[in-house]
């Protein structure tokens, strides 16, 4: 029986999904750098804040992992061994990698990695190569099922090799080997492989009569748009498999899908530690998975799959293009002022009328992402049955701060 509980590694795109996981109970949070991430929409991080981000992570009890795993040209080599001195000298846990020279960089300034799943391991003898080299952990290739995972955990164990196993848990799916793809850089000139994919994959696509131009559609699902990881029915069985780390996917997605998923991750490995050898387990964590799995609906994703964790998916394909979500944010305002001995905000509302009894998701760098749900609005000391476009209100809350944005959450 495993001792030790399994790591959650959460995304931060900002520092307001930082705060977000932070909050949401993560293990670790991984985040890119500028120019060197394979998420480029969500911008990443310069080396001038790194030492900020791991004051912040230590300050919770968290790990800091910074993740420089995308294709690196010649031109690049200097910085980004400039990147990964600064990641070291400012006491970042950990580099997520699997190029060789990046890997070369971070034994010469002894620090330490993590092996990405754009290396795609896949075999024991590849694990034990990487382990030669000083990785830490290691994210094997998403298309090994559980079997394969738990037969490489057993042989770490065996050989008493100093590699933890990490998998994807939950997140978005590449039709590719993550990555690994040209469609974006051959139909839009942005690389896949340097964190630039718009996704054409994502698409409703067409075959064509080049003779007559006569087109018909590839059926009803969006056929290289596979759903979303999600493992939370049958995470105990992960936890089993000897898995040392559970991650997150999502460094572009909300502050919303961080704060829920970390969150919901975060109570089905605590409640599997603490229970999993009590009688009637079984029965009680799916009680719980079935409580939660609603839970992680109600942000970004295109439907759930069991990824390939049991063989080949079935009915992998999305139906839909975007998100199937359950509830969306809508813009209403910001916030003006706290008064931090009574506990209240001050919010002007730009976009749109609120009604009492709705909920509010206010967010920001140093806030982070806070929700509140049943406070009443006040106008003027009076409580108030609807705020209008352009009023100002207060509602009691948790600190907050000045410029942060205020949303309304609606059920879709």
């Amino acid at each position: 029986m495993r001792t030790k509980q399994p790591e959650l590694i959460a995304p931060a795109g900002d520092w307001t999904s930082m705060r977000a996981a932070l909050a949401g109970g993560a293990d670790a949070i991984y985040f890119g750098a500028d120019g060197f991430n394979m998420r480029a929409a969500s911008k990443g991080f310069s080396p001038g804040e790194f030492g900020g981000i791991a004051r912040l992570c230590r300050s919770h009890g968290t790990k800091a992992y910074l993740a420089l795993n995308s294709v690196v040209y010649d031109a690049e080599l200097e910085a980004v061994d400039g990147v990964v001195s600064a990641a070291r000298k400012s006491g970042l846990d950990a580099v997520i990698c699997w190029d060789m020279a990046v890997i070369d960089s971070c034994r010469r300034h002894g620090m330490p990695f993590h092996l990405s799943t754009q290396a795609s391991v896949s075999n024991f003898e590849a694990v034990r190569f990487y382990a030669s080299l000083g990785a830490r952990m290691i994210v094997l290739a998403r298309e090994l099922d559980l079997d394969q995972v738990a037969s490489i955990t057993a042989r770490i164990d065996a050989d008493r090799l100093p590699v933890t196993i990490e998998c994807f848990v939950h997140g978005a799916m590449c039709v590719a080997l993550s990555g690994r793809c040209f469609i974006s850089q051959e139909l839009f000139g942005r690389s896949a492989n340097r964190g630039e994919c718009v996704q054409p994959c994502r698409r409703s696509w067409a075959i064509t009569d080049v003779e007559e131009g006569h087109t018909l559609e590839l059926g009803a699902d969006y056929v290289m748009s596979p759903k979303d990881l999600c493992t939370i029915t049958f995470l105990d069985r992960l936890y089993d498999a000897g898995i040392g780390a559970f991650k997150i996917e999502g460094r572009n997605r909300s502050p919303e899908y961080v704060a829920v998923t970390s969150a919901a991750y975060r109570k089905a490995i605590d409640f599997i530690a603490a229970h999993r050898t009590e009688t009637g387990f079984g029965e009680a964590y799916h009680t719980l998975s079935t409580q939660l799995e609603p839970e992680l609906a109600k942000v970004y994703n295109r439907g759930f799959s069991n990824g390939f964790f049991f063989g080949r998916p079935a009915s992998a394909w999305a139906r839909h293009h975007g998100s199937l979500a359950t509830e969306t944010k809508i813009y209403a305002g910001v916030v003006l002022k706290y008064f931090p001995k009574a506990g209240v905000a001050e919010i002007l509302v730009h976009a749109r009328g609120l009604d009492a009894g709705e909920t509010l998701s206010i967010q920001g760098p140093a806030t982070g992402l806070l929700t509140v749900s049943g406070a009443p609005f006040h106008l003027d000391d009076a409580p108030a049955g609807h705020i209008a476009q352009g009023e100002t209100f207060t509602v009691a809350c948790g600190r907050v701060r000045k410029n942060d944005k205020v949303y309304v959450l609606e059920k879709k």
